[in-house]
């Protein structure tokens, strides 16, 4: 398999407007709504000339938010700057940023959902 493998993400909640105020608000977006029948999706920003995969928040009956064991990191300048701003947007940081050797630095926060997510940069 040549290329990044991720093709998509989907970060599950059950507050739908909560949630999207909170990855709009730290990620410094604009999510847009996905035509996608009998659940509601709200899409990350994405294109097809640039790396990364892009994924949507979801609201889906029975599906439960939290206490999974996958992590989405959201790419970023300075990840100091978006951890800076969860608290204000309704959720937790878990870890401030810290050095991941060569690959970098990482934040650790969870969201109004009690999801884990992580947020990354190079400097």
């Amino acid at each position: 398999m040549a290329g990044n493998p991720v093709g998509w993400f989907e970060i599950y909640v059950q507050d739908l407007p909560r949630a999207r105020r909170f990855y709009e608000t730290v990620l410094g977006t604009t999510l847009h709504k996905l035509p996608s029948g009998l659940i509601e999706m709200w899409a990350f920003p994405q294109t097809f000339e640039s790396y990364g995969s892009s994924g949507s928040l979801v609201k889906a009956e029975g599906v439960a938010s939290g206490g999974n064991s996958t992590i989405v990191y959201f790419h970023s300048e300075d990840c100091a700057t978006e951890a800076g701003r969860v608290a204000a947007a309704g959720g937790r940081l878990l870890r401030e940023k810290f050095a991941i050797g060569e690959y970098g630095f990482v934040a650790l926060a969870f969201d109004t959902e009690g999801n884990l997510i992580g947020l990354h940069s190079l400097r």
